[in-house]
């Protein structure tokens, strides 16, 4: 049993020895890595090392054999398609990398993918094949010199002084497209022109060989070309210009010295083409400083032309302000001996000599400013024009401060005082809360703006104890001083001096008995004030706010700058709060060129004050070399403001005539004179009709909205008379709209900042009243308006006023006759005529008045009755003489017995005025003859009916 086991053990394992000859036992064997180069015009992968695939199953028949190579994927998992893998010896493994078609050095110039060998198994039929592990192969493309260098531009420029030579004008750059840098880099560039002064290196720089001068040559102009490391040259050719300039000097290139500004254009650029040159000078810093002067127009620049009462309208303060320097009137004297100065806008400037000119405000005005919260507000300016120099007494070297106001009031049971002075360059206020009880306070402030000898807008808002100080807009805080000072005591006696303060007696005993000296004469003035002041108002209650204080001072024109987004980095822009001067400042010059050119004028006001704004422009450099850094000198120009389009106001819709009953001026509230008033504003300005196919230029006029600022009513030939005659205006509306009035016997005045509509609304209020048997035949009044202060005015509208009179009381001839001697000698006293007062004689009326026309009409009437009775009576007295001497019967007679006249002495005035009138008259005479038994006196009646409507008047 067990040698049966053995056997058939013995016998497997001879089966196995058997087949195992037969088997494929080995795998193929290749490199790991393999290095490859191909050309671009060559499909042939030259392979390091060679590719050989080994067996060790060889020299056995297909097991030992390789069959073939697989080609996978690489990284770039594109390898196995552009390239294959080939078998050229099966028993030595040798093998072929080739690419399917051809590769591009320059859309890719690397590929990797990995190969794979296997052999051919244990038969024909490839059973059982082995594979061998995959290598990687990288494989390189070589470039071929197939592309020429290409100029990156055509054409080259540059600008360069004349005499001196440049390490580098300008530099041309060519490239190739070739991959490989053999190929693709630009060996050299050369100059192909002949005979040039100038030289190119290998990249590209091109210099001048000597010095260029403009005179002989100024512009140069040349060709280069390039060649790669594979001798290609360029495809085509560049152009190099080089334009010689005249010897460099720094400074600024492109100022103008004039610029012209239009009104109503908004900003203008006032430097559109100004460059900086430094002639190749490194800088690192630049400023340049614009200042625009403005400081001889009003008080500082462009401002609303308007009072100071009506920009504070305008700006929405609070009302209540009391003006202590008020234009001299009858109502306000105190100013009167003041000197005054013109200026340019509608405010009044007064004169301070520092001694004898002191404004003393009444005691009625200072009665209604108590209290310790109020504004006071002015426009200053130290020193002044035209004015003596002071005559201050010093204390030292110093001089003695100048008061500007200087002020006691009383306070319910207490007096408070507080006065407001310059030292030097220091505003002080000097506070006492209460004179008797509190110690006093000093509030100081050092400004630059108290000693420039410019005008300045100064807001001091007293909330005690807080004072805050607007100087042009802008908050300074004071320093506060507590004066523990011999200051003596004021005396309790309210008064307010502007221009200086007042000294009582040099008794002390009289200060301290509270008594003050009488009259004038005995006050001695200290600390006088020497310069210029406008516009000083105070207004008890709360303070104004900041808004309305900007809004005061706020300047229509000034400097600007156009886009602040555009500005480079590293740029700065500065410009002060009066906007008359404009401070830049930059590290880089193109960026500094830009920003320069941005800097923009502006004048917000349409009508624009005309005139010359001088202009400077300060630059200063720094540089690395300190010593030999460039100095610009300053530039000077100037702005001229053209003058603006003039406003045309048009007043319409009145007259010429307005006739009304004389009963209707009697009544309670008279008669309206303008009930029907327009008032248009207009511009009209030149448009160049020759671009629209028109010859010659037009006109155009525009309605603009515009704000008056003042109308005048006033009475022509003789004043008003204040018993018999009067001009009524509606005082609701002219308070509800902050208007101001004057009404005299000379004229009415309404004034302030309005639009048109309000002063439409005004002006159709205004009514003519007469007193009980006053009536005049005939009153004339002219309208005008004004804008901008009195600069552009209305024309003027004439209205004259009828009264009709009922003629019943002018029937008599002896009546009739005296009105006729009293109208046909105007040179004897005119007198009363039935109550009413004759037209003056000597006025210009070019339409006769109704009165007028009635008189003649009533004068040729009684010469026709008087010819009629003449001529009745001698043919009576004929018929007496014939009935005496025995004159036959039948005579010639005239027998008017059944006479009837029928006047209508209005006919005339109607034909003019568009009056209906019915007039009726009838008239029997009879002499006293045997032919007429009855005797009838005269009889005459006038009917007038007035269907007409109102006449409408305009007047500025």
């Amino acid at each position: 049993m067990d040698r049966m086991n053995f056997l058939s053990f013995l016998f497997l394992c001879l089966t196995s020895v058997a087949t195992g000859n037969k088997a494929n036992k080995h795998k193929p064997w290749i490199e790991t890595e393999y290095q490859g180069i191909v050309m671009e015009n060559d499909n042939t992968v030259l392979l390091n090392p060679p590719l050989f695939a080994l067996d060790k199953d060889a020299p056995l028949h297909y097991a030992g054999e390789i069959c073939g190579f697989r080609v996978h994927n690489g990284p770039s998992g594109s390898g196995s398609v552009q390239f294959e893998a080939v078998v050229l010896d099966r028993s030595t493994g040798e093998g072929l990398v080739r690419s399917k078609e051809p590769l591009d050095c320059e859309s890719q110039r690397e590929h990797s993918f990995t190969i794979q060998a296997y052999d051919c198994g244990e038969g024909p039929d490839g059973v059982n094949s082995k594979k061998s592990h995959k290598a990687t192969v990288h494989v390189r493309v070589n470039d071929v010199n197939e592309f020429s260098p290409v100029f990156v531009e055509r054409r080259y420029e540059a600008s360069v002084p004349e005499g001196r030579l440049f390490d580098r004008i300008v530099r041309a750059e060519a490239l190739d497209a070739d991959c490989s840098p053999q190929y693709s880099q630009i060996c050299f560039y050369d100059i192909i022109t002949p005979n040039v002064p100038f030289a190119i290196d290998n990249d590209g720089n091109i210099k001048n060989t000597e010095p260029l001068d403009s005179k002989r040559q100024r512009v140069h102009t040349f060709w280069v070309t390039a060649f790669d490391c594979g001798k290609n040259r360029a495809q085509a050719d560049a152009q190099v210009v080089v334009t010689v300039k005249p010897s460099c000097k720094p400074g600024w290139i492109g100022w103008t010295k004039r610029v012209e500004y239009t009104p109503g254009s908004g900003s203008i650029p006032l430097f559109p083409s100004l460059h900086l040159e430094t002639c190749e000078e490194t800088v690192w810093n630049i400023q340049a400083t614009v200042e625009l002067q403005t400081g001889h127009i009003g008080k500082g620049c462009d401002r609303d032309s308007y009072s100071d009462r009506s920009v504070r309208r305008l700006c929405g303060a609070v009302r209540g302000e009391v003006d202590l320097l008020p234009p001299p009137s009858p109502a306000a004297n105190w100013t009167s001996a003041l000197p005054t100065l013109p200026s340019s806008d509608s405010s009044l400037v007064f004169s301070f000599n520092g001694s004898n000119h002191v404004a003393v405000v009444p005691d009625s005005v200072v009665s209604a400013l108590s209290g310790d919260h109020f504004t006071l507000q002015l426009w200053m300016r130290r020193g002044g024009a035209n004015i003596q120099p002071a005559t201050t007494q010093t204390r030292g070297n110093h001089k003695e401060e100048e008061t500007i106001v200087c002020s006691t009031v009383k306070n319910d049971d207490s007096f408070s005082h507080y006065s407001l002075s310059v030292h030097g360059c220091r505003l002080s206020l000097f506070y006492w809360p209460d004179v008797s009880a509190a110690r006093p306070v000093k509030f100081l402030w050092k400004l630059e703006q108290v000693c420039d000898s410019e005008w300045h807008h100064l807001s001091l808002s007293v909330q005690f104890p807080s004072v805050t100080l607007y100087v042009d807009g802008v908050t300074f805080d004071p320093a506060l001083i507590h004066d523990n000072g011999a200051i003596p005591n004021p005396a309790p006696h309210q008064r307010m001096y502007i221009g200086a303060c007042w000294e009582p007696e040099e008794k002390q005993k009289e200060i301290l008995n509270n008594t003050i000296p009488e009259g004038k004469d005995s006050v001695k003035y200290v600390g006088g004030y020497h310069g210029l002041l406008s516009g000083v108002t105070v207004r008890p209650g709360s303070v104004e706010p900041h808004s309305v204080v900007e809004c005061l001072y706020a300047c229509r024109e000034g400097l600007d700058f156009g886009d602040l987004e555009t500005l480079g980095s590293g740029m700065k822009v500065h410009v002060n709060p009066s906007q008359s001067v404009l401070v830049l400042e930059g590290d880089d010059i193109e960026s500094f060129n830009r920003a320069v050119q941005q800097v923009t004028y502006r004048n917000s006001l349409r009508f624009a004050t005309p005139g010359v704004r001088p202009l400077k422009l300060t630059t200063s450099l720094r540089c690395f070399n300190e010593e030999s850094c460039l100095s610009l000198k300053q530039l000077e120009g100037y702005l001229v403001v053209l003058q603006p389009d003039a406003p045309q106001i048009s007043l319409s819709g009145v007259g010429p005539h307005l006739a009304r009953p004389a009963p209707e001026f009697e009544g309670p509230r008279g008669v309206p004179l303008f009930p029907e008033l327009r008032i248009v504003c207009s511009l009209s300005h030149a448009v160049n009709t020759a671009a629209q196919g028109m010859e010659g230029g037009a006109l155009m006029s525009d309605a603009v909205a515009h704000t008056l600022d003042g109308c005048e009513v006033q009475p022509l030939g003789e004043e008003l008379n204040p018993e018999r005659e009067e001009l009524l205006v509606d005082m609701d509306v002219v308070r509800e709209r902050g208007l101001e009035i004057i009404n005299t016997t000379a004229y009415i005045a309404i004034t302030g900042a309005e639009s048109i509509s309000v002063y439409e609304d005004v002006l159709r209020s205004v009514r003519y009243r007469l007193a009980k048997g006053s009536a005049r035949f005939e009153r004339r009044f002219r309208l005008s308006c004004s804008e901008m202060n009195g600069r552009y005015t209305s024309n003027e509208l004439t209205l004259e006023v009828n009264f009709l009179h009922s003629l019943d009381s002018l029937y008599h001839p002896s009546h009739l006759l005296a009105s006729q001697q009293q109208f046909l000698h105007p040179s004897h006293h005119s007198g009363e005529l039935s109550g009413h007062t004759l037209p003056n004689p000597h006025r210009n009326s070019v339409v006769p008045g109704a009165a007028t026309v009635i008189i003649m009409v009533c004068v040729g009437f009684l010469v026709v009755m008087v010819i009629l009775g003449v001529f009745r009576i001698r043919s009576i007295h004929r018929r007496g003489e014939g009935a005496r001497g025995g004159a036959k019967e039948g005579g010639s007679q005239w027998d008017d017995s059944a006479l009837t006249i029928i006047v209508n002495p209005m006919e005339s005035y109607e034909s003019r005025m568009g009056i209906s009138a019915d007039t009726e008259g009838e008239g029997e005479e009879d002499e006293e003859v045997a032919e007429s038994p009855d005797d009838a006196s005269d009889d005459q009646r006038i009917i007038i009916k007035k269907e007409g409507r109102d006449g409408n008047a305009r007047r500025y």
